[in-house]
């Protein structure tokens, strides 16, 4: 159990260096591919990894380095509060530690690990807070890329001819000539050459404006500065 709390007592700061560390999380990569010299290459068929497209696209890469400067007083604030949490847990595990050498009633160890548990989970709570604009910029900036990549893929396909377009969970291995991500990459930078860093007043993830609407009963209301929702048109790519 000792290792266990002295888990317990880095937890918090871990919290705040969290959201940091996954805003600059290394892009998704497309599947290995293996060449065929030699084999015959299928006409009109394709593969593509599109979280790879999104990460690796321009606008997401520029509004990654820009949200450490613009949120960097957010970052310092999650980690100063997460290192204050860290001591608090730390003066928890101790007593705790000290009750169980006295070998107090195993009601009291039984508390005393109980609040070490409350204070982690509140201390999430309030490290999330924290980070919240961090956590709704980089939704917006996702969503502002996610509106332009079907036509990003649309066109792609049609520059290459291809007509079936796989994910590459789907296939074990292929030639390099099926490969369309960096195809769609290129597309991605054309159509979004950059993104919105700082979402508008207000604004809220699709899948909560979804939920709220749904609640409401109603179609969702546009919010200002948010991306429609596209229009699919042609053959769908796999994955969306």
């Amino acid at each position: 159990m000792t290792k266990t709390f002295k888990i317990l007592c880095g937890a918090a700061l871990a919290l705040a260096l969290a959201a940091p560390l996954a805003a600059q999380k290394k892009p998704a990569q497309a599947a290995p591919v293996a060449s065929a010299p030699g084999g015959t290459i299928i006409p009109g068929l394709g593969v593509a990894n599109l979280e790879a497209a999104i990460l690796n696209s321009n606008a997401y890469q520029v509004a990654v380095q820009q949200r450490q400067v613009t949120y960097k007083a957010t970052y310092d604030a999650a980690q100063a509060r997460a290192l204050q949490i860290d001591g608090e847990l730390k003066v928890l595990v101790e007593r705790f530690n000290a009750d169980r050498t006295a070998k107090k009633p195993d009601a009291v160890l039984q508390q005393g690990y109980a609040a070490i548990q409350q204070r982690q989970e509140r201390g999430k709570q309030e490290i999330q807070q924290i980070l919240m604009p961090v956590l709704l910029s980089e939704a917006y900036v996702n969503e502002q890329i996610s509106e332009k990549l079907n036509q990003a893929v649309q066109n792609a396909m049609a520059k290459r001819g291809v007509t079936l377009l796989l994910g590459p969970d789907s296939v074990i291995a292929r030639a390099n000539a099926y490969e369309l991500t960096p195809a769609i990459i290129a597309e991605l930078n054309i159509l979004i050459p950059n993104a919105i860093l700082v979402p508008p007043q207000g604004w809220l993830p699709r899948e909560m404006r979804e939920q709220q609407a749904q609640q409401q009963g109603q179609a969702p209301v546009p919010v200002p500065g948010a991306a429609p929702a596209p229009r699919p048109t042609g053959p769908q790519p796999e994955g969306r």
